[in-house]
């Protein structure tokens, strides 16, 4: 039996929460053709996991305004872990549901000319800067009834602008809380790099609820030529979040994007990770982490089309299950006809820590081109009894035992991640996943 996701709310709401926020004529018409499109757009279909079942609708999109606050004493305690309070230079967000509450900014990203905002104020102050990448070429409203619904109920997100020739060189972080139950969260993130310009970003989801929600997120990051992007992520959503999350790049030529992603939500997540290598010399990194607990089904599809000559696609994927959990993790490296001298290597390792637990792994490799490289690995299995053994006979509990293999099997990808903040806050994730 499915479960019923067309979009509950009607045109006049929408154009209502629009106008309310004060938006331009062209983001309005973009809200309701996403929502003219629930009519007939159907939910996206990732391998090997059905998601009909899944609950993707709540009605409570509009959640108002919350008040700005001063400093960081005022946000909940669970915001205030991820920020990093002893370094005084910082470039943060934090949205609490969809009000951008707090923001730290240094005065040379002004001075750059970067725009680091929430994406309610880029849209009102910088939309002609915004209007050609918020659901530009990496993203269409039309793909899916998912993408559909959060064209047109888009409620929270950041806009990052770097123009040509410069470089941040203090990471921008935003932390995005979501707090009121049964409320349905549409983050957009878009990141523009221009030519030879270099910027990190990193972002953090975390739930202060334990009531159920939907969250949809987006993030679509142009790296222009010769421009290099970081891109971080750690989600630690509830085991009542739904979450649908897809975060797509287009790199052209010379210009490199690094991801590094954790995903810890303990709920039912769908993870779309791609990447478009569309000028030559391109390059995509890609290493992901995951834990399963509880009952959760999680599927990661990751994604690397190369375009570009000379063109270099690189994925690496660790995931540990626990208790009953189930992950797929699809790979996919795309090298199309042209792409010469490129090369795409990827691997994916799951790790089952008990019987009913489940994970899938599937690298799939499309070449249309003969001058390149290419190569996949793989594996499945469960921990090896005699290394448990070997533990536990050192006077180590079985818990105590079985959360070193966890933070070893990951620690391979965890220690090769490129933004230090993400790789902290990480083990911090692991570690509360694995007591």
């Amino acid at each position: 039996m499915s479960v019923e996701t067309k979009i509950l709310i009607g045109k006049d709401k929408v154009e209502a929460f629009s106008n309310a926020r004060k938006e331009p004529e062209w983001l309005r018409d973009l809200r309701l053709k996403g929502l003219e499109l629930t009519a007939t757009a159907e939910l996206p279909k990732p391998e090997k996991t059905k998601i009909t079942n899944w609950n993707f609708t709540k009605s409570t999109f509009d959640l108002g305004v919350k008040d700005v606050v001063e400093s960081v004493d005022q946000l909940p305690e669970g915001v205030q872990a991820l920020i990093d309070q002893e370094t005084k230079e910082q470039n943060l967000i934090v949205q609490q549901d969809t009000t951008a509450v707090y923001r730290n900014v240094t005065a040379e990203l002004a001075e750059k000319g970067v725009i680091f905002t929430d994406l309610a104020t880029a849209a009102t102050d910088h939309g002609d800067k915004l209007k050609p990448y918020l659901f530009g070429e990496a993203v269409k409203p039309e793909e899916n009834l998912l993408f559909a619904q959060h064209a047109s109920l888009v409620n929270g997100g950041v806009f990052i602008y770097v123009p040509k020739n410069v470089q941040v060189e203090i990471p921008l972080q935003t932390i995005f809380s979501f707090e009121t139950a049964e409320a349905s969260y549409n983050n957009h993130v878009v990141v523009v790099a221009e030519e030879n310009s270099s910027v990190t970003y990193v972002e953090n989801y975390t739930t202060q609820t334990d009531s159920e929600i939907v969250v949809n997120i987006i993030a679509e990051v142009y790296a222009k030529q010769g421009a290099k992007v970081a891109f971080g992520a750690v989600d630690t959503l509830s085991s009542n979040a739904t979450t649908y999350v897809v975060r797509r790049a287009h790199v052209e030529k010379d210009a490199r994007i690094d991801w590094a992603l954790g995903q810890m939500n303990d709920g039912n997540t769908i993870s779309e990770n791609t990447t478009h290598l569309v000028g030559d010399g391109s390059w995509a990194d890609t290493k992901t982490v995951s834990i399963g607990r509880g009952k959760q089904k999680q599927n990661f599809t990751t994604q690397i089309f190369h375009h570009g000559k000379h063109s270099e696609g690189h994925i690496l994927k660790h995931g540990v299950m626990r208790e009953a959990a189930t992950a797929i993790f699809n790979g996919i490296t795309k090298i199309e006809h042209g792409a010469t001298k490129s090369n795409g290597v990827q691997t994916e390792r799951i790790l089952m820590l008990s019987e009913k637990a489940r994970g899938d792994a599937n690298p799939i490799l499309l070449i249309d081109e003969d001058d390149v490289t290419a190569g996949h690995a793989a594996s499945v299995g469960q921990v090896d009894p005699l290394q448990m053994y070997y533990l536990m006979s050192r006077g180590i509990s079985r818990k105590e035992a079985e959360r070193l293999v966890i933070h070893g099997f990951l620690a391979p990808v965890v220690e090769q991640l490129p933004i230090e903040s993400v790789k902290a806050r990480l083990r911090e994730a692991i570690e509360g996943k694995v007591k």
